[in-house]
């Protein structure tokens, strides 16, 4: 029953959606005519009885009325309440239609999973496959008003060849007083536990696998029966019915074309016909309709689903993939492309013409960079010290602004003071250059490797000064123990990328 159009939208055309608009079945104009015919029927006969029938006054009071419903009627919030309502039963309706339970995933996995070609192996393939279907078609006689009108009794179940006779005495004696549409999937997982029993289901896994797609399979004539219980609130179907109908009442009266020589604002023109107000409801009813369409699709409606149809396709397909397809594999035969290793379908004289584009590498594959930027890349990845120049610059820049500022010692006497902003300090007289580290340990004698304690403690004093420009001087201090003196010199090293030089002593 659904109604099928979308060939006929396949490309975009100019005006490609009007030729849809003189289809009849399933259209806006067979659900709403006659609504459409009874609200205009109305609207004539109140515009007659005020042009021919009401006295002078009775005008002018008809008139007031007409402006003050007119005026009141806008309040009503029609394209919100609509649109949510509407977009809450689509939602709902397409949902339903995803929860429809499909034999095909539960009907290759038991062919591929109970082995055995005997008749035994095929009638417990057939059996728990029908088990399946009966399945369904429970869930489905129980809401759909077109499957309940095919099969309304067990005894027309029973004919169709979904439930032997047998079956039908167990179904019945099992008593509850709830639906028993799940009473075949207990009968599906007995005898697949028989099956494994039996050898004929080989492990464990096989077996679990079936198992899963039964329970998703069941788990789908489940929410179906939920839809079908548990309704779009009530209350929420009250208020869109009675805001629409409630709004094109008011508009019986409100839009009526007033007398244009009492002057009133906006009634200019008697067209005696109200366009505008037909089609308002035209639009806002047939909003209403397509709800009312789609709030429960499993009816005769023109765009209800095709109930019916479904249960015959899942029957027969089922069958056939469990037994007349079982192990009937075509022979094993090398494909046309089997030598190339890039194969290419040809082509028809129809879709020659269509342009063929480059496989799609990706929406960045064809971006071209600036020749600066792809230079700072290769940069970046070459560690070059072209990139750290900058941080450096900046590094030394605040540390200079630091150093301005700190307080400083001159001379000897205690005294501190701030030179002037970022002005060196006075330059110390030129020393003379220290004597090597190797000529001061030749000097020192024993008393340098007898690692005395003291020594030791001030064997290694270092004064580092950094510049934060990465160029590292270091001062280090090579003592002696020589007579309880410690003789200094600054050494000055320069560290690139963290590493330095140091002038210790090896023990």
């Amino acid at each position: 029953m659904t109604v099928t159009y979308t060939a006929k939208v396949a490309d975009a055309r100019f005006c490609g959606f009007s030729k849809l608009l003189f289809a009849w079945k399933g259209s806006i104009y067979k659900v709403l005519y006659k609504e459409i015919l009874g609200f205009f029927t109305v609207y004539t006969a109140i515009s007659i009885t005020y042009r021919l029938f009401l006295l002078e006054d009775q005008k002018r009071y008809f008139e007031k009325l007409a402006i003050y419903c007119n005026h009141y009627a806008s309040l009503i919030p029609m394209s919100f309440v609509l649109g949510f309502y509407v977009t809450l039963v689509v939602n709902r309706w397409w949902s339903q239609y995803t929860c429809i339970p499909l034999p095909d995933r539960l009907m290759c996995a038991l062919s591929g999973g109970l082995q055995g070609g005997d008749p035994r192996g095929r009638l417990l393939r057939r059996t728990m496959m029908r088990y399946a279907s009966l399945s369904s078609l429970l869930i489905l006689r129980s809401v759909s008003t077109a499957v309940f009108k095919r099969f309304p009794t067990m005894d027309h179940v029973v004919e169709a060849g979904f439930m032997t006779r047998e079956e039908r005495k167990k179904f019945e004696g099992l008593q509850s007083p709830y639906n028993k549409y799940w009473i075949p999937c207990v009968w599906f997982t007995n005898l697949a536990a028989s099956a494994r029993f039996e050898g004929r289901i080989r492990d464990d896994i096989t077996l679990k696998l079936l198992l899963e797609e039964l329970n998703v399979f069941r788990g789908n004539c489940s929410m179906l029966f939920h839809y079908d219980m548990v309704s779009v609130p009530l209350v929420y179907t009250q208020v869109v019915t009675l805001a629409v109908y409630g709004f094109f009442l008011v508009c019986l009266v409100g839009r009526q074309f007033l007398d244009p020589a009492q002057g009133y604002p906006g009634h200019e023109l008697d067209l005696y016909i109200p366009i505008f107000t037909l089609l308002q409801f035209f639009f806002y009813a047939g909003w209403l309709k397509v709800a009312e369409q789609l709030i429960n699709p499993f009816g005769e409606d023109d765009d209800d689903f095709e109930t019916n149809w479904l249960i015959d396709r899942n029957f027969q397909v089922s069958m056939m993939a469990v037994d007349e397809m079982y192990g009937d594999l075509p022979a094993l035969q090398r494909d046309r492309y089997w030598d190339d290793c890039n194969p290419r379908p040809p082509y028809t004289a129809a879709t020659r013409s269509v342009p063929r584009k480059p496989s799609f590498q990706g929406s960045t594959f064809d971006m071209v960079l600036e020749r600066m930027s792809a230079w700072l890349f290769r940069s970046n990845r070459a560690g070059s010290p072209a990139l750290d120049l900058a941080p450096r610059l900046i590094t030394a820049a605040f540390t200079v602004f630091w150093l301005c500022g700190k307080p400083w010692t001159r001379g000897g006497g205690g005294s501190h003071s701030h030179p002037p902003p970022c002005c060196p300090a006075p330059a110390a007289p030129p020393a003379a250059p220290p004597p090597d580290c190797a000529a001061r340990r030749s000097a020192a004698g024993p008393a340098w490797r007898r690692g005395d304690a003291h020594a030791h403690a001030h064997a290694r004093t270092h004064t580092h000064t950094h510049t934060h420009t990465h160029t590292h001087t270091h001062t280090h201090s090579c003592h002696t123990p020589l007579a309880g003196q410690h003789a200094a010199h600054g050494r000055a090293h320069t560290v690139v990328s963290g590493s330095e030089k140091s002038c210790t002593p090896t023990q």
